[in-house]
């Protein structure tokens, strides 16, 4: 099983692993990675795996019963010790992104009581579906403003892990949208946004995420769309 380390630290950009395994000829599976996986509306990261005298591109990361290394070519054997090098700017867009994502749902949820169905994210944009009939222009203009205040304010943003029967029993689920996760799931990771003794947010979520609203720039809503009776789709951008 490969340790997913990108859960705990989302900075780390570089590091060393082991071949565990080759499936095919171009899916390497790690001893543990800091790649992200596509998964939960992000894309997966990209970057390169090295040795003293080789060089693969990753160009594609999944999860499947463990994480799985696309590589531009034949993979390195197993037992290889490789460096990882993960693609900076992309990575850091998505937790921009990403952290944009979980604002937007829990001002969609708290000030107009409408539920996130599913998001997209992107190095560039996003786009976010929600269970509502209909935005207008002014809905628009006050959910950019008060995504840029809580931008603007620098709250912290923190993630832990927790036992799922407690979570279920201590957070509230309209909020964290456990009921999303397979039961299979027992340990659950759980963001915050914002104060510990009052969050903002607090999500379950395997994300990757900056450490505060402030890193994630100015927040422009680029538009809505009807997604189907009683959805919205909003676009957004950061800048």
């Amino acid at each position: 099983m490969t340790d997913a380390r990108y859960l705990e630290d989302a900075t780390r950009l570089t590091f060393e692993a082991t071949v565990e395994a080759v499936r095919g000829t171009d899916r390497v599976v790690l001893d543990q990675t800091y790649f992200y996986p596509t998964g939960g509306g992000q894309p997966h990261d990209t970057g390169t795996l090295t040795t003293d005298d080789a060089e693969w591109a990753v160009v594609d990361v999944q999860k499947r019963d463990r994480i799985e290394h696309v590589v531009d070519g034949d993979a390195p054997e197993p037992g290889t010790t490789v460096t990882g090098r993960i693609d900076a700017e992309r990575r850091r867009a998505h937790m921009r992104y990403h952290t944009a994502q979980h604002l937007l749902s829990a001002v969609l949820l708290s000030e107009f009581d409408a539920e996130t169905t599913g998001n997209q994210l992107y190095a560039d944009h996003a786009h976010l579906d929600c269970a509502y009939d209909r935005f207008d222009d002014d809905d628009l203009q006050h959910i950019e403003s008060r995504l840029n205040e809580l931008v603007s304010s620098d709250l912290p943003v923190r993630w832990y892990t927790l036992d799922r029967d407690e979570a279920e029993a201590t957070l509230d689920p309209d909020r964290t949208r456990l009921n999303l996760l397979p039961d299979s799931i027992r340990e659950v990771r759980i963001v915050e946004i914002g104060p510990e003794d009052d969050p903002f947010d607090r999500t379950a979520c395997a994300g990757t995420h900056v450490e505060s609203t402030g890193e994630i720039g100015t927040v422009v809503l680029t538009g809505r769309t009807t997604q189907g009776a009683s959805h919205e789709r909003i676009d957004f951008v950061l800048e």
